[in-house]
């Protein structure tokens, strides 16, 4: 069978199913159609749950091209009701993931107490204004149907535990939420246990640890919201000789608890200029000057990156791992349980994540594709739909819930450019057996081509998964300058991650598992290192995706088709785009290819191939 039938076929799996068809004629009442939204936050993204499945689910970046939109998701809400055949007057309930009747004792004795500026309180009424009125947004969003659904808040953090647990494959498991805050809280302890989820613990306002690693990513010279990642790539090629300085910074309690000592920050005393609504989110300086007196000057984002500036960001991350662990100690001393689900933004550490199971008791770890405040949508749909019936969802096995094209509309978007490839000697053809289309494909890579590589649903959640990617050769140790050269153009430390075949993994690093969602770094056997040095990391690591034939039988293929040439069961994958969301549409894909040095392109069924590219045969 041709893999490509069967990842368009499951892309079509929600609208054929019969016990879903049911929805495209009126929405029958037995079924629950359930909108989940994260909105006027960072990522803003909507998920489609239809009778506890869910059938899309996507972020606004995607389709406005605004990095980490902060707004209302009108466009991934009008893609996921589109791909559902849902009618926004057929919803039964809209749910969102903020509450903003949670911790209100707790808001109103910090605002007694600290009296935070004017300018602050104004933020957060303009935000929850916003909030109040998402009903009449939804009916200007669809002016022409009538939005009858419930409209239904939960709480931020329940909706980040909710989205890793309820959709993990675990009957029980504790649950950990640590991001910057949502609902006056940045870290939530819970314990799921069949449907029920019971919360034990928060840590309030103004202590997080979220904000402790944006505060010192900003000190690092790396302003913008979401730069935290750029961090973790540097952390390596330091030493933790400011760890005493992190230690008195952030300090531990009893009880699993942390605090942040106020002194070096400026979050509740002044105006920081969040901006949450239509627009990227961003945030002034967090830090105040105590921070440099104890780190040093801050870096300018324009000036060279230093030892020190490297000995920071590893202090950072080490003191960061410090108190993480003694969150998920705690928490399994009181639950005993084997099986831990992570959620919130700092559930993107994926260098922590990797290091759960040797540094705590667990033994078993489930992160979903979209940890952060995105995957809330699906944690505050997933959530009502259990509270509804009594029943969790269909665990969340894949992610590829986004967008996807037909043949005949890419065939009509390249017929539009013609002229233009043939003045650019660009070579297109039509390559109708997957085996050929793999096996060119793997050669191409094994040349050392840049390929760009688009096929099936869009990903959900920030990585790319091998339908929105760029592929190349593993074993070359120039790859990641020849790929910064002609399109990424990012830091020389930043690592680039390897795509394996499922079968290989244990050959390749130091444990045997499932990570489908590139969620957790690992080290690589030493031995195997020197054979793909374009995706071991300075520490010998490498940001695992394992790719199954079952989730993703084309790319599976092409890995495959490249380990028979090679010997080699994995590729290079990074996410196709450059300095800009990653691609959603073919045209964009197309874009990006144009506008770069990227030496081929396969769309679907099409190949794109540059006659400057070394070895290609160029036969239309």
């Amino acid at each position: 069978m041709d893999p490509r039938s069967v990842v368009r076929g499951r892309a079509r799996e929600a609208s054929r199913s019969g016990g879903l068809r049911r929805i495209f004629q009126p929405l029958g009442a037995s079924l629950t159609a359930i909108l989940g939204i994260n909105a006027y936050h960072g990522d803003s993204a909507a998920c489609l749950l239809v009778d506890g499945r869910v059938v899309a689910a996507a972020e606004e970046e995607r389709f406005n091209r605004v990095k980490h939109w902060a707004g209302f998701p009108r466009q991934a809400i009008e893609y996921c009701l589109s791909e559902g055949s849902v009618k926004a007057s057929q919803l039964t309930h809209v749910a969102i993931n903020r509450n903003p009747r949670a911790s209100l004792l707790r808001k109103a004795l910090f605002t007694l107490r600290r009296r935070p500026p004017l300018a602050v309180l104004r933020d957060r009424f303009r935000n929850a204004v916003a909030w109040a009125g998402i009903r009449d947004t939804l009916r200007e969003a669809f002016p022409d149907q009538e939005i009858r659904a419930s409209i239904r808040h939960v709480e931020h953090h329940l909706a980040h535990v909710a989205s890793s647990y309820l959709m993990s494959p675990f009957d029980q498991a504790a649950l950990l939420s640590v991001d910057g805050f949502g609902d006056f809280t940045s870290t939530l302890f819970a314990v799921g246990r069949g449907p029920a989820i019971d919360c034990l613990r928060r840590v309030h306002f103004p202590s997080s640890l979220g904000v402790f690693y944006e505060a010192v990513t900003q000190h690092l010279g790396f302003p913008n919201y979401g730069d935290e990642y750029k961090v973790m790539g540097l952390a390596p090629y330091g030493e933790p000789t400011y760890l005493a300085a992190m230690r008195s910074i952030v300090s531990r309690t009893n009880g699993g608890r942390f605090v942040l000592d106020m002194q070096f920050f400026r979050h509740g005393k002044e105006d920081l200029g969040y901006s949450w609504n239509d627009r990227a989110p961003g945030v002034r300086r967090l830090f105040t000057g105590a921070v440099d007196e104890l780190l040093g000057a801050p870096r300018d984002p324009a000036a060279p990156i230093e030892q020190a500036h490297r000995d920071v960001a590893k202090s950072l991350q080490s003191r960061y791992e410090e108190v993480f662990w003694n969150l998920l100690r705690w928490l399994h001393r009181i639950t005993g349980l084997r099986a831990v689900c992570l959620s919130g933004g700092c559930a993107m550490n994926s260098v922590a994540n990797g290091k759960v199971v040797a540094e705590t008791p667990y033994r078993y770890v489930y992160i979903p594709p979209a940890p952060g405040d995105s995957g809330g949508a699906v944690g505050a749909a997933a959530y009502i739909w259990t509270s509804v019936t009594g029943r969790r969802p269909e665990p969340m096995r894949s992610a590829f819930l986004g967008p996807q094209y037909s043949s005949e509309y890419v065939a009509s978007l390249l017929s539009r450019h013609s002229k233009a490839f043939e003045t650019a000697g660009i070579c297109v053809r039509r390559i109708d057996r997957w085996e050929e289309m793999c096996a060119e494909t793997a050669d191409w890579i094994s040349q050392g081509l840049v390929v760009g590589w688009f096929q099936g649903r869009m990903e959900w959640g920030p990585r790319a998964l091998g339908n929105r990617s760029i592929l190349c050769d593993p074993r070359r140790a120039d790859m990641k300058e020849i790929l910064n050269r002609k399109i990424k153009r990012r830091e020389s430390f930043r690592p680039f991650a390897p795509s394996i075949l499922r079968e290989a993994v244990s050959d390749y690093f130091e444990i045997d598992g499932d990570v489908p969602f590139m969620s957790q770094v690992f080290k690589v056997r030493s031995e195997k290192r020197s054979q793909i040095p374009a995706v071991v990391h300075v520490d010998g690591t490498g940001r695992l995706q394992t790719v199954s034939r079952d989730d993703n039988p084309l790319y599976w293929a092409l890995i495959d088709a490249f380990r028979t040439r090679t010997g080699i069961p994995m590729v290079l994958n990074t996410s196709f785009n450059e300095n800009e969301p990653i691609v959603e549409r073919p045209e964009q894909a197309l874009g990006c290819f144009l506008r770069t040095s990227m030496d081929a392109l396969v769309l679907l069924d099409y190949a794109l191939v540059r006659s400057s590219a070394p070895g290609v045969s160029r036969t239309n």
